[in-house]
């Protein structure tokens, strides 16, 4: 990414290129870095926490989550954004794709196609539209991600129509997308995905956010129709105190042909509150049930039946720089977790972070 960085200052500043103020000024790079450590109580052997998590998911180790580094072109009829990234997050969450392309974060370019309205078409790698939760922590008002984004795409790649009402206030994409989190498509598979997001946001106090995916993850020889929505809320009653809350609902075909689909859904709260100007509180409750293991597959006679709480505490050191420690509980019906080499039902761990972005 050093070289990356590099290369683009070097082009920036060619005789011809840096002559245009414009161009220049349209301009902006940016970088993120997520250091953590991570202690699972469970002591898994080989370090690696539960497999549904994709996100601070070493235990007992300092490392990356993620480190990015990012340029974006934007005017008034064009915008591009390209953006690589390294750390565990990498490994786990892009694991199914190939080569660098596990090092993109995003790749996308965007054309503004009408002059009155705010009107664009937009291809590549993008941040997923499902979900209120990204990769970068910074953004979240917990440490580490729920559940539920954790199992649902965190990047997609493909083309979309978006528009923006001239007030600001509502926000409507219609997406056509390679897969369920894929950049390439699955090998024998020819069917397109399609994706929706609605945003209401009247004023700074209240967002309401409604997201599909709609489309097929396997080779076509055994196609099954998958069908989701996200729809979540966020209430910033005051400036010091911000609810949360949202519900994931799924459905895809038992088998080829079916006319029976196998659910899942997770509904989540988190609550937010600033008591000072540098320190911020955050705790989540959340529920997890994916009985047939469409998404988190536990071989269990109830599947993946859990609840979980958690509670963190930030404190931003600079605007720029923030130190979190959050303690996170989940409880399942079954023993699908592991302690000391042995199934339990329950798993408890500490994690903290420093973050820096400029």
């Amino acid at each position: 990414m050093k070289n990356f960085l590099c290369t683009i200052l070097i082009i920036a500043n060619v005789k011809g290129f840096a002559q245009t103020d414009s161009t220049t000024s349209a301009l902006s790079f940016s970088a993120y870095i997520d250091i953590y450590y991570s202690y699972d109580f469970g002591k898994p052997a080989d370090h690696n926490r539960p497999a549904f998590y994709y996100s601070f998911n070493r235990s007992n180790e300092i490392n990356l989550n993620i480190g990015l580094a990012k340029v974006a072109y934007n005017t008034e009829k064009l915008r591009a954004n390209l953006a690589f990234m390294a750390g565990t997050y990498t490994n786990a969450n892009l694991a199914a794709e190939k080569g660098v392309l596990k090092n993109i974060y995003e790749a996308n370019a965007g054309v503004k196609i009408s002059r009155k309205k705010n009107l664009w078409i937009d291809a590549g790698i993008f941040p997923s539209h499902i979900g209120f939760e990204s990769a970068l922590s910074k953004d979240c008002w917990n440490l580490t991600r729920s559940i539920l984004a954790d199992n649902s795409p965190y990047y997609e790649s493909g083309a979309k129509l978006s528009y923006t009402s001239n007030n600001r206030k509502w926000f409507i994409s219609a997406l056509l997308l390679n897969g369920w989190q894929r950049i390439q498509r699955v090998d024998g598979n020819h069917t397109l995905a399609f994706g929706h997001q609605l945003i209401f946001k009247p004023n700074d106090a209240l967002t309401v956010n409604s997201s599909s995916f709609i489309g097929n993850d396997k080779p076509d020889s055994v196609k099954q129709m998958r069908y989701f929505h996200n729809l979540y809320g966020i209430f910033q009653i005051t400036k010091k105190f911000g609810i949360t809350t949202g519900v994931d609902i799924g459905a895809e075909q038992q088998s080829k042909g079916s006319h029976r689909y196998n659910s899942w859904y997770s509904p989540v709260m988190i609550v937010q509150i600033k008591p000072a100007a540098k320190h911020q509180i955050a705790a989540r409750v959340e529920y997890y049930s994916d009985k047939y293991g469409v998404m988190i597959s536990t071989g269990t006679p109830n599947g993946f039946n859990t609840w979980g709480y958690s509670l963190n505490y930030d404190y931003l050191i600079r605007d720029n720089v923030m130190w979190r420690i959050e303690g996170r509980s989940l409880i399942s019906k079954d023993k699908i977790f592991e302690k000391y080499g042995k199934p339990e039902n329950d798993n408890f761990f500490l994690t903290t972070s420093l973050s820096i972005n400029f």
